[in-house]
């Protein structure tokens, strides 16, 4: 079925529901629904790419983008785009449920909720009410590798929301009693985004299983236990040891004037002290030589299926000048992004037509999903709601058989130059959106990635050979990397009362 081509974040949303990764697997309750992101998810990867290539809407020939360090550590990136009075500033600290520790799951995204609640010169709820005042809106989302502050407002106001920001980076404070009040509203969002969504509860423990040294085996929004155990000292610790500025960046996008920005950034972000960045140990994963299986029983309409196969990821050697300097492993990330896509990229796609439609079908809905790259180690999902009659085990074989037909007779040219063709317009028509641009750049620094990195791996795409896509289809979907979840559902318990919705809050 056909998807739109949004990319959102929401880490209760099952995995061919997501993004972003770009971004890979975050929180960020306000945006966009479920729906919007499968299709998205399956052609990119989890990463928002732009177009190489520009249409007569698209930002004017020659305009560059830039990037600065500041003498404190932060990095700058600015992108003119004068096509509207608009800006996107987004601030973005590497720093996700993945650098978290065991007993402190939810720290960070806890974290980005009490940066909403003051600092020496703000009062709680001040900051986003100036930001509303100003004509402008924001929000903010945590995911496994980072957690983004961003807000969208006239060009003319740039200067006063880079001070509020910058004010707020730097010296955010709360009172024991503010955390307390807002840890609830933690808890109440994992209650109606988590244990009272059985998929999104499946995920969750098939995530916990799938991974054993990765951090990504925690949930983002954390566990409940930790939750109750969390401290508001915590959040500080968490706050001091990771808000500094060699481990944050500013991305700024649209009517701009790069050298304005530029000393607004060092009249406010320069003078912050530069703290120590922290290092980080390696936690990899080890390799995994057999079949898990998780089986979660809960109350809920249809049955559902859902296959984790552990993928490499891509990496910078793909974004060389030289195609052929692109490291094997990146080779495959490519060709198996464009599996996703040739299997679920759009109307009538190969799982839609063998599993959903004519008299024999076996399931409501089906997908495909490629996790491109990341901080952490990736997966590619298959999955499946099975039709009236049918049972998840059928799903199952459905959803293999058509990656073992790829694997024996390979692909099309038509279906991969479809979907390249696809890409293509869809990133183009993205460039008109000046948030998109400035998530995107912000994408490419977390993963430590060039300015171009974008139309360098849309190149690089291009290239992918039906001969790479039928290659992975036959190596990477065996046993020994599989992690198979199914959820098996249970009548409505009669005696349990609906839950009510939670006091209103920030985000």
């Amino acid at each position: 079925m056909k998807r739109p081509l949004q990319v959102t974040f929401a880490q209760h949303m099952t995995p061919t529901q997501l993004t972003m990764t770009m971004f890979p697997l975050s929180l960020c309750p306000r945006l966009a629904g479920a729906r919007l992101v499968k299709k998205a998810a399956a052609l990119l990867g989890a990463w928002c790419l732009l177009a190489s290539s520009a249409s007569a809407q698209s930002p004017a020939p020659g305009v560059q983008v830039q990037q600065f360090t500041l003498a404190n550590g932060l990095t700058l990136i600015v992108k003119p785009d004068r096509r509207a009075p608009t800006v996107a500033h987004m601030l973005w600290v590497r720093v996700g449920s993945m650098d978290e520790v065991d007993g402190s799951s939810g720290v960070a995204h806890a974290l980005e909720h009490m940066m909403f609640k003051g600092t020496p010169t703000l009062k709680p709820g001040e900051f986003s009410r100036r930001i509303a005042a100003l004509g402008g809106r924001d929000n903010a989302f945590t995911s496994r590798d980072a957690t983004a502050y961003h807000q969208q407002i006239p060009a003319a106001r740039l200067e006063e929301v880079m001070q509020l920001e910058a004010d707020r980076f730097a010296n955010t404070q709360w009172d024991d009693e503010e955390f307390k009040r807002e840890i609830e509203v933690v808890k109440e969002e994992r209650r109606l985004r988590t244990e009272d969504a059985p998929r999104s509860q499946l995920y969750e423990y098939a995530y916990a299983v799938a991974f054993t040294a990765s951090p990504y085996r925690r949930p983002i929004v954390g566990w409940m236990s930790d939750l109750d155990a969390m401290t508001s000292d915590d959040l500080r610790r968490f706050y001091r040891q990771w808000y500094v500025p060699g481990n944050a960046a500013v991305v700024i996008a649209g009517d701009v004037d790069v050298a304005q920005v530029r000393a607004w950034a060092e009249k406010y972000y320069g003078r912050i002290p530069a703290g120590l960045t922290p290092a980080r140990k390696p936690r990899i994963e080890p390799a995994q030589n057999g079949i898990r299986q998780i089986e979660h029983k809960a109350s809920a309409s249809q049955a559902y299926v859902s296959l984790m196969f552990k993928v490499p990821q891509l990496d910078i050697s793909v974004l060389k000048d030289v195609p052929a300097q692109a490291s094997a492993a990146s080779r495959d990330a490519l060709a198996l992004t464009v599996l996703a896509a040739v299997l679920d990229g759009y109307s009538g796609a190969r799982l839609d037509r063998a599993l959903t439609q004519g008299a024999d079908r076996v399931a409501d809905s089906a997908g495909a999903y490629n996790g491109l790259l990341g901080r952490g180690p990736q997966v590619f999902f298959l999955d499946g709601v099975p039709a009236e009659g049918k049972t998840p085990g059928q799903v199952l074989a459905a959803l293999r058989k058509q990656i073992d037909r790829i694997a024996r007779e390979g692909v099309s040219q038509g279906e991969l130059q479809r979907v390249k063709t696809q890409w293509v317009a869809s990133e183009t028509y993205k460039l008109d959106a000046i948030f998109s641009q400035a998530r995107e750049l912000g994408s490419n620094w977390l993963n430590g990635f060039p300015l171009d990195a974008n139309a360098r791996v849309v190149a690089q795409l291009r290239t992918v050979t039906a001969q790479e896509v039928q290659s992975v289809a036959a190596r990477y979907f065996g046993d020994e990397q599989l992690t198979l979840a199914t959820l098996v559902p249970l009548p409505p318990d009669p005696n349990r009362k609906p839950r009510l919705p939670a006091a209103a809050s920030r985000h």
